[in-house]
């Protein structure tokens, strides 16, 4: 069991000693997207969304997805973020309204923030869905994946 980091001698699942880690400037940025219908893109756009503002909510799940992974994900360390930033950007063409997700997760510390930016990037998606699915339950949430890290001992990754 030795080549297993998250398992003990007796084969069950742990997590990581990160205590002898060096700490240092750590960034994670993931990427999803969701495909909705026009009448969403549109709702979205104006304003005009029965629940509210669709990506103000969105925004705000998404930083408190970062914030609480280690209570969704077992292995995960509880973390303090310095800082979590989500952009949102239309792709458009012919009938097809793709709205890209992209967030950006920093912090100082012994382990890597890749966990919170996906976390985050996931329940972005999800929230909203679940403020349109009244609308159209048909949305389709689209490949969710690290973009890019940086810090820590496994170095930098660009996708």
């Amino acid at each position: 069991m030795d080549s297993f980091t998250h398992f003990n001698e007796q084969g069950r699942a742990k997590m990581v000693d990160i205590s002898q880690k060096e700490e240092t400037v750590r960034t994670a940025i993931a990427r999803s997207s969701i495909f909705v219908n026009k009448e969403i893109y549109e709702g979205i756009q104006q304003g005009t969304m029965k629940k509210g503002d669709v990506l103000a909510v969105a925004q705000v799940a998404g930083v408190m997805a970062a914030k609480n992974t280690s209570q969704w994900i077992p292995m995960c360390h509880p973390l303090s973020l310095s800082g979590v930033d989500i952009h949102f950007d239309w792709n458009v063409k012919e009938d097809t309204y793709q709205l890209n997700i992209q967030v950006s997760v920093k912090t100082k510390g012994s382990t890597g923030v890749e966990m919170e930016a996906l976390t985050s990037a996931s329940a972005t998606a999800l929230t909203i869905y679940d403020m349109c699915k009244a609308v159209d339950k048909g949305m389709v949430l689209g490949e969710t994946y690290l973009y890019e890290k940086t810090g820590g001992k496994s170095g930098d990754y660009h996708r």
